[in-house]
């Protein structure tokens, strides 16, 4: 049986982020499509997660990326109308038990611009 995984996500002025919390993670696949974006993997106990979003806005799926780490996969999506703030990830106006804001990655967006692009620049160089 497969179950969504964990799900934090924040936005910022050019991107959206979502972190999909799994440990020890195989198997993974992204697809990042304008609308949509569909996650599954493993983890080391075997259990299968499965999180399909239709997203709130459209993204730029060829400007967008996902990094694997030990505890978690990080998607970050290119907005197509950049400094659009999103109040929500999901198309629909519901929020699914598994999806949180990322309170600790959340800030005001005045003079942002920098700090996101270093974020961006790091994730690339993995």
């Amino acid at each position: 049986p497969r179950q969504p995984a964990k799900t934090l996500w924040y936005d910022r002025p050019r991107y959206v982020y979502l972190e999909f919390c799994v440990e020890d993670s195989s198997d993974v696949k992204v697809v990042i499509e304008d609308q949509r974006l569909v996650f599954s993997c493993k983890n080391a106990d075997g259990v299968e997660f499965y999180n399909e979003i239709n997203l709130y806005a459209r993204v730029n799926s060829k400007d967008s990326q996902e990094k694997r780490s030990d505890r978690s996969i990080t998607c970050f999506m290119r907005k197509w109308k950049e400094k659009v703030a999103w109040p929500r990830i999901t198309k629909e106006n519901i929020k699914p038990a598994w999806l949180s804001v990322d309170f600790d990655n959340w800030r005001d967006w005045e003079g942002d611009e920098e700090v996101e692009r270093a974020m961006v620049e790091q994730y690339a160089e993995v």
